[in-house]
């Protein structure tokens, strides 16, 4: 039997509320300084909440993709316009970790190298439908369905859904780095950051491409997502001021803050890494995934937990005991901090000493998607670094 190619992370690229270049982001978690603030990008009143993890380093203009050739500075000028905030986000992340591996267009085979992206579904503005709505009303003020394709539709931006489709960010950026490897987009939640990271690495274990840049962008700051949440999930109270509201594992957590951000790492076989000088930052050893549910569907989030957990270290070969530390997801929710806690017990309880953990929410919330790679570059910097930043609150 082959055995399997080793993949290793020679690059990383991130677009977050305490910092869009790695200096900056370690900085901020090194020092302990929260992204969660007053909002002040969005208009007041817009959201059930006056604060959350906003990144203001970031515009959505051509400059925030980094110095990029010419060729490719005017195309990304050219699709900003049907591109969203969200895959604005995500495609900058992944054009910063990009560099990062020193990585540029005409240095590798375009064939080997590919893209998988995870996002949240990306919602519309109610008011793109105002002007077509209108013109299908009567004059009693009813909607007419029966005019939407011929006086509604035509009123719509024409390019209008392309800004909205979760598999926009790995599209664009194949298209502006001309990228023709594997592609995938994955929209599992906040779960779609690291199935991202995990299929690019199987698909580098298999030999299908020699590089992968794995991503994944996110919002809970967006009109629609925080009325989604502020009606479905359980959000922090008011109780702290905004740096200390999003509280993990802490007694008196209340909720969840909401947030935005985006994080793209660069995997890549470890022959081709060495073969071109790139620098490491770490190897991939393991990727898992587990669901479990109950009769009547009830999810056991614990459960599901503990075995993706148990199921790494195997496929690692590592005992608990070689783990230098836990990102734990943190949400900072009643029941969904309880749970993961006694998952890692369950797995790490019986060490021969306390497994450190950590939760880089504590800093800017809750970026729905774009979580999972925000955090694994904090781990990522943890190890270049060789130390541990806290958890806030």
């Amino acid at each position: 039997m082959q055995q399997a190619e080793r993949v290793v992370i020679t690059g990383v690229g991130m677009i977050s509320p305490i910092g869009c270049t790695k200096e900056a982001f370690w900085e901020s978690l090194w020092e302990g300084r929260s992204g969660v603030r007053p909002l002040k990008l969005l208009p007041e009143g817009v959201l059930c909440t006056s604060y959350g993890g906003e990144v203001l380093d970031f515009q959505g203009k051509a400059e925030d993709f980094l110095p990029v050739d010419k060729e490719q500075t005017k195309l990304i000028r050219k699709q900003l316009k049907v591109m969203c905030r969200e895959s604005q986000m995500g495609v900058a992340a992944a054009q910063r970790a990009m560099a990062d591996a020193g990585l540029r267009p005409g240095q590798f085979d375009p064939e080997r190298i590919g893209v998988c992206f995870g996002s949240d579904y990306m919602l519309t503005m109610p008011e793109d439908f105002i002007e077509p709505i209108r013109a299908c009303i009567n004059a009693e003020g009813q909607f007419e369905f029966a005019r939407w394709a011929l006086e509604g539709m035509p009123k719509l931006e024409p390019l209008w859904l392309l800004k909205y489709l979760p598999n926009m960010p790995a599209s664009h950026l194949a298209i502006f780095n001309d990228l023709r490897g594997p592609n995938n987009s994955i929209t599992q939640r906040e779960a779609s950051a690291h199935l991202a990271v995990g299929e690019a690495f199987e698909i580098l274990r298999r030999g299908d491409a020699e590089v992968m840049v794995a991503g994944s962008t996110g919002t809970r700051l967006h009109p629609m997502k925080a009325i989604h949440a502020f009606q479905q999930e359980e959000l922090a109270d008011g109780r702290f001021s905004p740096a200390e509201a999003s509280r993990p594992f802490d007694r008196d957590r209340a909720g969840m803050v909401l947030g935005e951000g985006a994080g793209a790492v660069v995997l890549e076989r470890l022959e081709h890494a060495r073969a071109r000088g790139a620098r490491i930052y770490a190897e991939v050893l393991a990727a898992a995934s587990h669901a479990v549910a109950e009769p009547r569907l009830l999810a056991r989030r614990d459960r599901a937990i503990q075995l993706v957990l148990e199921s790494l270290l195997h496929r690692a070969g590592l005992s608990p005991d070689q783990i230098g530390h836990v990102h734990a997801h943190g949400l900072s929710t009643r029941s969904c901090d309880r749970e993961e806690a006694q998952a890692i017990h369950a797995v790490f309880g019986q060490r021969s000493s306390p497994v450190p953990v950590v939760a880089a929410k504590s800093y800017f919330g809750n970026l729905g998607a774009g979580s999972g790679l925000v955090e694994l570059i904090g781990s990522l910097l943890a190890l270049v670094h060789g130390q541990l930043f806290a958890t806030l609150n």
